[in-house]
């Protein structure tokens, strides 16, 4: 069984809370590594069109560690120079906080004091997961740039001369992971000095599978590419809005695909998995299973499968099935 410690940021102030065995996947790696510990993804905690501000401070909320998403845009800032800001819209509104102004400047004082108490039992305390709406070289450039500044906290590896080597990660307070795009790996890995430290992991592509009931089969984890990312219905076909009884096929299904993943060295995320009557503003319709017991069902599974990122926008729902288990 794993056991992961969770820890509360309750008004600035890092606190235990109850420890608690989650999931069976043996850990494959450090105390961090696939198959380690299983997190809520808080997804998408950021602001979309002036709402929604307080959604970092709910992903937060449920304690540490944590995994919180952050789609990214280019857009221009109050100066009219593009910068990284969070959105979930590719095409810039006006208004949209930066990822620094945002993120950062929230999270810095929390990651602080932990490099202060040196207590490195659960790091990384919080997994940035990028989503770039926009793949422009110089937004990840600026993006680069902007983790430079708070490499203190990163979760970091050295550049090889061959990508094929995985280097050790050097545990921070902070992961950063981004997607599966060629065009970022140009930024993030391929044009990192040999001997430099890597700021963020990419996602694998996988391998399709070869029938329509196939499961997908994941490739080799790189120096760079560290993880993997799917929604749900690759998990159960018929995904979140075609969700029926959750069966015995499907669990192993689940499982396979995620022992996969861990035998490869790769962390596994799923997304999203909601259950709520009736729609939610903000909240995707398509990724609601329609009721809480039966996105309870699948998180039950997902955790029990080892998945080591269950995407939700039910921040404290799937926090309070995780501690009880």
């Amino acid at each position: 069984m794993l056991s992961v410690r969770r820890w509360c940021v309750c008004a600035g102030t890092v606190v235990a809370l109850s420890s608690s065995a989650i999931g069976t996947q043996p850990s494959t790696g450090p105390g961090f590594g696939p198959g380690a510990r299983v997190l809520l993804d808080a997804h998408n905690a950021y602001p979309d069109r002036g709402r929604f501000a307080e959604r970092i401070e709910q992903a937060l909320a449920t304690g540490l560690p944590v995994a919180i998403e952050q789609d990214l845009a280019w857009c221009p800032g109050g100066d009219g120079v593009r910068v990284p800001v969070v959105s979930h819209e590719s095409e810039c509104q006006g208004g949209e906080p930066t990822l620094d102004a945002y993120f950062f400047a929230r999270v810095a004082p929390v990651l602080d004091r932990a490099l202060a108490s040196n207590d490195k039992a659960d790091w990384p305390l919080i997994t940035l997961n990028l989503d770039f709406k926009t793949n422009e070289p110089e937004h990840h450039q600026a993006v680069w740039q902007l983790l430079g500044r708070y490499e203190r906290f990163l979760t970091s590896a050295v550049r090889g001369a061959d990508p094929a080597v995985v280097a050790p990660l050097t545990p921070g307070p902070l992961l950063v992971l981004t997607g599966s795009n060629d065009v970022q790996q140009q930024t993030f890995h391929d044009a990192v000095p040999t001997g430099s430290r890597l700021r963020v992991f990419g996602a694998i592509h996988g391998v399709a599978p070869t029938d329509p009931d196939g499961v997908p089969r994941a490739t080799a984890a790189t120096n760079y590419r560290r993880w993997w990312n799917h929604p749900w219905r690759v998990a159960e076909p018929g995904g979140q809005r075609g969700a029926g009884a959750w069966t015995t096929d499907e669990d192993a299904r689940l499982r396979a695909i995620v022992a996969d993943a861990h035998a490869r060295g790769l962390w596994i995320r799923f997304y999203t998995l909601n259950g709520h009557d009736g729609p939610k503003i903000g909240w995707t319709d398509s990724y609601n299973f329609g009721a809480a017991a039966t996105a309870e069902v699948r998180w039950r599974a997902a955790v029990d499968a080892g998945v080591d990122f269950i995407a939700t926008d039910q921040y404290a729902d799937l926090a309070r099935l995780l501690p009880r288990r």
